[in-house]
Order: structure tokens, then sequence, then C-alpha cells
């Protein structure tokens, strides 16, 4: 058996979880969605709001795993600790849940990338040849980590440094092909855009920002790994910001080479589109390589949170025992199966769908800020207490401005989701919560406190509103 010294992660290994969590498929996406909802002065107040609002979320998350140096796993933990059983079994089932939907939108992209040069087979992602290709890939990288978490975490961090290196190129070339002249022609809209309110271009860009920013709490769920509780808050913020700095550039630089509706117009993944206006074929080809080993990369990162927030979760008894069993590696081998079980179902079932690619994309990160709004919560909660600050009272101030921040930003990301995603979220939230009522039936405990109850009624009724509007048609994934 691994000993537990052995297991231990040091600070560029955390590093690694928060980028290799990060730069994953989003960024690779981010020229097309932001060309199709607005110019390079929305994108400018879009990554204002939504990297300030990060930032305050990883300023909480860093907080959290200074003054609460006891609660491992934070994002479900976090929020039982400051609201209750329920909304912690929310949390991590939500958590959870979102990480599924990316593994799958991370396999959809794969598809189309390789459609890109073998359009038969593989076409948008979602043809028969390319499921069975992705399924392939999920059990591949399933027995892979069952092997052990040191393996994997290896193998992240050494993926993680190869992707960004066609990042870097982009960068690069976009630099040198920059155009004043075509980014002022696009700054307020370009030509041949349909005409929409700044107030709609940010808000329509909303969602791909959270997408991009999930995995900034990499090193806070894999933190019981950590050789130093303190890399936990250090790395969180060193990945957060290498990570947005790369983001922004992929995003405004292309505005400078090409006509905005070109490149709202290119295939996905849109960056070798965009690249590809700038320098030719060659561009498409680098960065579709790029996708492939940095979509693999993050994949295996998440694939690993999903397994630790269900192991987590189960050995604090908010879900079922089963999920705690962890085999001779030391790995949470029944969460790894469900998880990967669970994935696969939602891979196959893109065979059906109209637009895998977006329909994924926008749940997964709607489903993310369930508990980014509790782990918010719950920094002001402490902030507030002073516990843990008992002697640095000085930053309990600050940390609760920052953590309200964080807390206002995730309701505007709610608001700008819109009701249908809403909907669709408490559609999932509602059955699932079978696995609460059977973990509370192991314990004999007591199912909700009449709070729990209310929310409870809440989230089901959500369900039946949204499963009554997809039967009707009036919601469309």
């Amino acid at each position: 058996m691994t000993s537990k010294s052995e297991q231990k992660l040091s600070l560029f290994a955390l590093i690694g979880m928060v980028v290799g969590s990060m730069v994953g498929a989003g960024i690779f996406n981010l020229p097309g969605r932001f060309a199709t909802a607005t110019g390079p002065f929305g994108a400018i107040i879009a990554w204002l709001i939504a990297g300030t609002g990060m930032y305050m979320l990883a300023r909480v998350f860093q907080a959290l795993a200074e003054k609460r140096p006891d609660i491992d796993s934070g994002v479900f933990a976090y929020a039982k600790a400051g609201f209750g059983d329920y909304m912690g079994f929310l949390s991590a089932f939500g958590y959870w849940l979102g990480s599924c939907l990316g593994n799958v939108f991370y396999w959809v992209l794969i598809g189309s990338t390789l459609g890109r040069f073998f359009p038969g087979p593989f076409g948008d992602g979602s043809t028969a040849i390319a499921i069975i290709v992705s399924l392939i890939g999920i059990w591949a990288f399933h027995f892979l980590i069952l092997r052990g978490v040191e393996q994997a975490t290896f193998i992240n961090t050494v993926v993680t440094i190869a992707k960004i290196v066609p990042l870097i190129v982009a960068i690069l070339a976009f630099i040198f092909f920059f155009n004043y002249s075509q980014f002022s022609e696009n700054f307020f809209g370009g030509v041949g855009m349909p005409e929409k309110t700044l107030v709609a271009q940010v808000r329509d860009t909303m969602l791909i920002t959270v997408f991009v920013f999930l995995g900034i709490e990499g090193a806070s769920v894999y933190s019981r790994f950590a050789k130093t509780r303190s890399d936990v808050g250090s790395a969180t913020i060193l990945g957060f910001v290498a990570v947005t700095g790369l983001m922004v550039a992929i995003t405004m630089l292309p505005y400078a080479t090409a006509p905005r509706a070109a490149i709202a117009g290119v295939q996905n993944p849109s960056l070798a589109g965009a690249l590809e206006l700038a320098v030719g074929h060659w561009g498409a080809v680098l960065i579709s390589i790029g996708v492939l080993i940095s979509v693999l990369g993050a994949y295996l990162a998440w694939s690993l949170i999903c397994a630790e927030v269900l192991f987590a979760a189960a050995k604090s008894q908010d879900m079922p025992k089963l999920f705690a069993a962890q085999n001779s590696n030391r790995v949470p081998a029944n969460a790894l199966w469900l998880t990967n079980i669970v994935v696969s179902l939602f891979v196959i079932s893109t065979y059906w769908s109209r637009d895998a690619f977006n329909f994924m994309l926008d749940m997964t990160s709607v489903t993310a800020l369930l508990p980014y709004l509790l782990v918010a919560g719950y920094g002001v909660l402490i902030a507030r207490s002073g516990l843990g600050y008992e002697t640095t009272q000085n930053e309990r101030g600050r940390d609760q401005l920052f953590a309200w921040i964080a807390v206002i930003y995730t309701l505007f990301m709610f608001v700008a989701a819109g009701l249908k995603y809403v909907l669709l979220v408490a559609v999932l939230f509602a059955p699932g919560t079978i696995l609460y009522f059977w973990a509370r039936r192991e314990q004999n405990a007591r199912f909700f406190t009449s709070v729990e109850l209310i929310i409870f009624a809440v989230t089901l009724v959500a369900g039946l509103a949204g499963f009554v509007g997809l039967l009707t048609g009036a919601i469309t994934p």
C-alpha cells in the first residue's frame, strides 16, 4: 500500500493542479465565443467583471484554507460548515455533477477537433465513432487513475507544461500580426454583426467566463495531499494570476488580426480557426494538437477532483459510505467508478443532442455556481464571526469585503445565466437528493431541519417546473 507520506504534493504540484484544471477546453474556445457576443470594448468590461469576481473567490479560498485548516476538500465542506448538512450535500452533488458534465464537454471537443481533420467519422464530436473513441478514452484514464494518485498527478504536471506551449506560440503570433486598424474597427462591435446593447453583449459572455475559471479551487479540493497547508492558498492565487493573463490575451489579440464576423464564424475549437486566419493552416494544426493535449490533461485533473469530492463527502457522511472505499493505492475506487459511468452515459446521450457542445459548456458553468456561492457565503460568516482570526484581527474587514464581492458576483452570474439553466440544474438536483436520503438513513439521522425542508421543497418545485418545461418544449436544451 502506498504510504501517506509518499502521496504528499508540493506547491509546484498543487499549482499544476490549478493550472491543469483551468487550462482545459474553455480557453481554446474564447475567441469565437467572445467574438459572437461582443467586440473588444465589451470584452474588456466582461473580463474586468469576471476577473474581479473570480479573484475575490480565489481570495476566499485562500482565506478559508488559512483560517479553517481543519476542513479538507473545501468546496462542499465549507458549505456544510456554514449552512448545514443538506446544503453541504447539494454543494457536493452539484460540484460533482458539474464536473461530470465538464468531462463530457471535453470529449465532445476532442471529437470536434478530430473532426477538423477527419470530418466523416468524427463530425461535430457526437457521431457514433466519436462516442466510441470517447468511451475508450474515459475507461483508459479510469484504470490509469486506479493505479495511484501520485502517478496521475505527475502526468498532470507534465501535461500542464506541454499544453501551455501552443498557447504561448499563438499569443506571440497574434502579437506579430497585430493590426491596430483592424482592432479599432472591431472595438465597438465591428462590421456585419447584429446590433446589441452593451449590457447584452457583456451578459452573453458570462457563462464562458465561469467555465474557463472552473478549476480555481483545484488545490483546495485536493488539500488533504498538500505537504504544507499554506501551499493551498498560494497555489490558488498563483495559478489564478497566470491563467487569467493567458485567457485575456487569447480573447483580445485575435480582434487585431481579423474582422470580428470572421472570428465569430470559425469552427470549434475557435482559437485554431482564429490563428489560421492570421498565419495560415499550420496555426490550426498547432492549436488542434494543443487542444488534444490540454483537454486530456484537464480531463485527468477533473477525474481526480470528481472522485475526491464523492470520497470526501462519503467520509464526512454526506454521501453513502459506499463511496468512501479506497483500493490498495488509496484511490477512491467506487467514487471513480460512479463518476465514469455517469460521464459515459452523458457521452452516449450526445448522439441525440442538437448542440451538445454549447449545452454542456453552459450547464457545467451554472452547476458550479451554487458551490461557489456557498463558499463565498461561508467566507462572509467566518470573517464576521472572527473564527480563525484570533491572531490576525486586522484581516477580518478585508476578507469580509472580498467574500461579499464574491457573493454578489456569483448571484450576478445566476441572473446572467437565466431562468432556463437554473431550472435545468434543479431537474438534476431534485432526483440527486436520493443519495442524501440514502446517506442519512445509513446514519439513522434526521433528513431535514425545518429550513432545509423549505430548501428541498423549492428545489423540488423548480425541478418539476424544469421537467414540465422540457416535456412541453418551453425549455429546449
